[in-house]
């Protein structure tokens, strides 16, 4: 079962996503990621078969950033020939450099960042750009050049939409206000980004899930897959417009698809 049928609105972005997408942190950088177990990042042969997977599977959603190491530069290799099959979500703001990460708001970066990016994947637009905060959410949206900087870019046409991966409620439902779009941690382990999803679907903005499986961390009763009730509470909501899943195992992307194209088949039954 794939999930061609189940594509759905961005907010009011015009595009058409995918309700699963394919995080690519694992395809860049091996440093300083949160995953139980460790990996090998993989070549190119085996990271093109996973895209191609992916885009069989009915995925049409990739997310990558500027922190993800060299992550932006494969997929500007790997894409090419294909870059119409995909929407792509990057981000500015972080910069992952010797193991740490480091962050910059200020207009002349976010410029520079895009247009970084655009060179990097081999485009001339950029789907979705999300400012990558480092947690002081309100304080970036309130004091920094960066929101303002991207809603310039968007009407330059160098990114289609732009909005917000933060790490609170009060700087999701802010970023809303302006943005197309907000990346929100929702899962059995953390629900507090619960509002701004809430806020999205009274306002036809975008959600996008993150750590949607906890990276790995989730650990339920005995007897409960957790990768389907972690799927069931994130479709639940009607607001959640994709979830972002960051496996580079084959057997993985295609158990997710399916998991996921089973539960929205069963909602579209009721």
């Amino acid at each position: 079962m794939t999930l061609h049928d189940f594509h759905r609105p961005l907010g009011s972005t015009g595009f058409t996503v995918s309700p699963l997408g394919l995080g690519t942190v694992k395809l860049g950088r091996d440093q300083g990621v949160k995953y139980p177990n460790g990996f090998t990042i993989p070549d190119d042969k085996h990271a093109l078969a996973l895209l191609n997977q992916a885009r069989d599977l009915g995925i049409n959603l990739l997310d990558t950033a500027p922190a993800y190491g060299i992550s932006e530069e494969r997929l500007g290799y790997l894409l090419q020939g294909q870059r119409d099959d995909w929407i792509i979500v990057s981000k500015v703001g972080e910069e992952f450099i010797e193991g740490e990460s480091a962050f910059d708001f200020s207009a002349a970066h976010t410029r520079f960042s895009v247009d970084r990016s655009l060179q990097r994947l081999r485009t001339d637009h950029i789907e979705l750009v999300l400012v990558h905060s480092n947690g002081d959410d309100v304080a970036i949206l309130q004091h920094e050049e960066v929101y303002d900087t991207l809603a310039a870019l968007k009407q330059e046409g160098k990114i289609g939409g732009f909005g917000f991966s933060g790490k609170t409620s009060e700087g999701g439902i802010l970023a809303l206000e302006q943005g197309d779009c907000a990346m929100v941690t929702y899962n059995f382990n953390e629900r507090d980004e619960l509002p701004v999803i809430d806020y999205a679907g009274q306002h036809n903005k975008g959600i996008l899930i993150k750590k949607a499986l906890a990276s790995g961390h989730i650990c339920l009763a005995d007897g409960i897959d957790p990768v389907q009730a972690s799927f069931s509470l994130i479709f639940a909501h009607p607001a959640v417009t994709s979830a972002i899943v960051g496996t580079i195992t084959p057997q993985h992307l295609q158990s997710n698809a399916a998991c996921v194209a089973e539960i929205l088949r069963q909602q579209a039954k009721r």
